[in-house]
């Protein structure tokens, strides 16, 4: 992502072609985060706009040795999690799925051939199915690259327990995955 500093500079004036230029840019990076952590499309773009809000705030405090990209990454994980910590319910906490369904006797699958038949669409179907705070651990240790402890303090849960719902989310992901693996095989 190239982002010039004159339009950076604009953008702090307040000029709006330029804010709305910024917009266009950052959408598709700031969208593919929204949607790993809501479970709809609009949930997403509207937390896309709060992010992209808060970015044009702070846009002044931007300091040109950070790639952009990533520090706009950073403030949309932030307003996510700040968004989840403002949210949060007991119910989301203790979250109960029957997973009963998926415990089958047939035998394990070769995973490269599983990974023929998922593109990213499923996969991101996949971990949208998860439960809420497994989804979030999860996206935050696999795909942001954040460590437990990090994730611990984010969520306002212990280690042990982020590497639980990391743990539980992989588990299920496999069982999801193998699920259509199986359906694919001829008897």
């Amino acid at each position: 992502m190239e982002i010039g500093p004159t339009l950076l500079e604009d953008c702090i004036r307040g000029e709006r072609k330029a804010q709305f230029k910024l917009h266009r840019l950052c959408f598709p990076v700031l969208m593919g985060i929204c949607m790993r952590y809501r479970k709809s499309e609009q949930d997403a773009a509207s937390m896309l706009n709060v992010g992209f809000l808060k970015m044009l705030d702070n846009l002044a405090k931007y300091q040109s040795n950070v790639p952009f990209e990533a520090w706009i990454r950073r403030i949309m994980i932030n307003v996510l999690i700040d968004d989840f910590r403002k949210n949060r319910k007991v119910r989301e906490l203790i979250e109960y799925t029957d997973f009963s369904e998926s415990f089958t006797s047939e035998p394990p699958i070769d995973y490269n051939e599983a990974d023929k038949q998922f593109d990213a669409e499923q996969l991101e179907a996949f971990i949208q199915a998860l439960p809420s705070v497994s989804q979030k651990a999860f996206n935050l240790f696999a795909i942001d690259g954040y460590t437990h402890k990090e994730i611990a303090e984010l969520l306002n849960i212990s280690e042990g327990t982020s590497k639980w719902h990391v743990s539980f989310a992989r588990k299920k992901l496999q069982e999801m995955m193998q699920r259509p693996a199986k359906s694919s095989r001829v008897v």
